[in-house]
């Protein structure tokens, strides 16, 4: 692994355990400020706004900067605000910090998945891309579990200052080993904003933040779900967690290497099928401990295994502005984020069962699923359509040069 990826990895590591370590701790959190479940899951949502506004927000300020300082900065940030989430003393303050929180987390996803992508081997750009992606499945295999651990015997703040402390460690590690890359030609934040002109990066968008709801809508509501349905104890949560994240760094390795061998899109368009597939089977299984375990990893496996291929897809449709696309696509998956969490809930506040969810998150990858085909189909237009003009213009123009100048043959 070479030392400038392994910098990428170490922040999605951080920012993996401030996204999904939430999900772990969030009846701890529910007790201690005394409010509802699906009430804290707003916490959930408001990362997730976070991520939306920080996106396109950061990529604009940072300018002609080079990633690398741009890199150190978003991490640095991330430090500061996970440190002051960790210490806001009511429910509000906690929504602003945790907010904040979120903004530097689409820019510095965004910005890697282009810069890992650069510091590919030809060929393996998306395998790349997924070994960032990989820190988000190791943080679910050790750091989730382990600050889920802390958060249900010790303190749940007392996780999150743990997560300030390696945004620290991954700034410094960016700093030594990251290359000084150049910022990008087109550093023009109006220029980059052209792109979106375009229908495809939107149809992008679409699949992002809709298909990915899927993921959100099962994994916010996790810890209820194997609690209050399956039936294991809350100690059981840490556990269960770390089998998320085995199948979640198991989908995200398969997931690079069919989007390097197969089309991305077609890789997306599959795993948003199976995704729906695995939703409605765990809502069916879930009331027996041993399918319900096995259904986690599984599903796991199928969300994060779309992640690689969507990033390649936004990237290779957006040349030219690679940064700001990639950026958005981060800032709309977390769109999926805030609707999985919030559509989730809805059914539970209603006084639906904990299995309820993963019906709204298969209605949202289906939706997702859609996306993709009408993607699919401007593409097959693209490539037929051209493909006929400039057969014909050569053969007229060389009849004609035949007919005008015939002793020049």
């Amino acid at each position: 692994m070479k030392p400038s990826l392994l910098t990428l990895t170490i922040g999605g590591f951080c920012i993996g355990m401030t996204e999904f370590m939430m999900m772990g701790v969030l009846p701890d959190v529910a007790k201690t400020l005394a409010v509802s479940i699906p009430e804290a899951g707003h916490l959930i949502s408001a990362y997730a706004l976070g991520v939306v506004i920080g996106a396109p927000l950061m990529v604009a300020l940072a300018g002609k900067y080079s990633p690398k300082k741009v890199l150190i900065a978003l991490m640095l940030m991330y430090g500061v605000f996970n440190a002051l989430f960790a210490m806001a003393p009511s429910y509000p303050l906690l929504i602003a910090t945790r907010l904040c929180a979120g903004l530097p987390h689409g820019a510095f996803f965004g910005m890697g998945a282009v810069v890992a992508s650069k510091l590919a081997d030809k060929g393996k750009e998306a395998r790349a891309v997924a070994l960032m992606f990989a820190g988000l499945t190791i943080a679910n295999i050790i750091g989730v579990p382990l600050g889920t651990y802390i958060g249900h015997n010790y303190s749940w703040r007392l996780s999150f200052f743990i997560i300030a402390a390696i945004a620290f460690i991954a700034a410094g590690s960016i700093k030594k080993w990251m290359p000084a890359l150049p910022a990008a030609p087109n550093s023009s934040f109006k220029e980059s904003t052209k792109v979106f002109k375009k229908p495809e990066p939107w149809l992008i968008i679409g699949i992002s933040a809709i298909g990915t709801g899927g993921l959100f809508t099962w994994i916010s509501y996790i810890a209820p779900l194997m609690t209050q349905v399956a039936h294991f104890s809350a100690n059981a949560v840490t556990f269960i967690m770390i089998v998320a994240g085995l199948g979640m760094a198991v989908g995200n390795f398969i997931g690079g290497r069919l989007a390097d061998r197969y089309s991305p899109l077609e890789t997306t368009s599959i795993l948003l099928l199976s995704m729906i597939v695995s939703l409605l089977i765990v809502s069916v299984v879930s009331y027996y401990q041993v399918t319900a375990v096995i259904m986690t990893f599984v599903t796991g496996a199928v969300a994060f295994a779309v992640i690689a291929p969507m990033q390649m897809l936004m990237i290779n449709a957006a040349k030219g502005s690679e940064m700001l696309a990639s950026s958005s696509l981060q800032a709309s998956a977390n769109t999926g984020n805030a609707l999985g969490a919030f559509l989730g809930g809805l059914p539970i506040a209603a006084g639906y069962s904990y299995t309820s969810p993963e019906y709204v998150g298969a209605g949202l990858a289906f939706i997702g699923l859609l996306f993709c085909m009408v993607l699919m189909q401007r593409q097959k237009a693209a490539q037929s359509s051209p493909a006929l003009t400039p057969m014909r213009k050569p053969e007229v123009k060389q009849i004609n040069q035949q007919q005008v100048y015939p002793s020049s043959i």
